[in-house]
């Protein structure tokens, strides 16, 4: 599974309570431009919209940028940041519907991979961290850094 974009915000900002795996609806030129690396998901969230065709709700990636992919061409009705309907099961859906409209958690994309020949989106429930969590995860990883820096020193003699 190689990993295309990360959304390092989201692990930074949002403590992750739950991941699923996601489809996403793409255009051709749309999936030449994401596994040659031109996609972007910072910024982007899940939001649960009607879907125009079948009238249901339906999850959807907002604001994840997607450049143009040169060899195809001009094309006259790009938009880099439409919206992109997900692939979920119905029980998912409604799971997810249920638990977003709890206080204080959302969806958001995590990361964008690869799976076979398939482009899947790893999404996350997450709840969103305080100021003081962001601070003790920063402490963390320093403090692990500086350690694995020290084990690695006293094995080199």
């Amino acid at each position: 599974m190689p990993t295309i974009a990360l959304n390092r915000q989201a692990r930074h900002n949002f403590e992750i309570l739950e991941t699923y795996e996601a489809g996403i609806v793409l255009k051709g030129y749309e999936v030449k431009a994401i596994k040659t690396g031109l996609v972007n998901l910072k910024g982007s969230y899940i939001s649960l919209k009607k879907d125009e065709e079948t009238k249901e709700l339906a999850p959807y990636l907002v604001k994840a940028h997607v450049g143009r992919y040169k060899p195809a061409g001009d094309i006259e009705d790009y938009s880099a940041e439409r919206d992109r309907k997900l692939l979920l099961t119905r029980k998912e859906i409604g799971y997810l519907l249920g638990k977003s409209q709890e206080a204080g958690l959302t969806l958001v994309p995590l990361k964008l991979y690869t799976k076979h020949s398939f482009i899947k989106l790893e999404i996350g429930l997450v709840r969103g961290k305080k100021q003081y969590d962001k601070r003790e995860d920063i402490k963390k990883r320093e403090l692990d850094r500086r350690f694995r820096a020290l084990k690695k020193e006293k094995f080199r003699y």
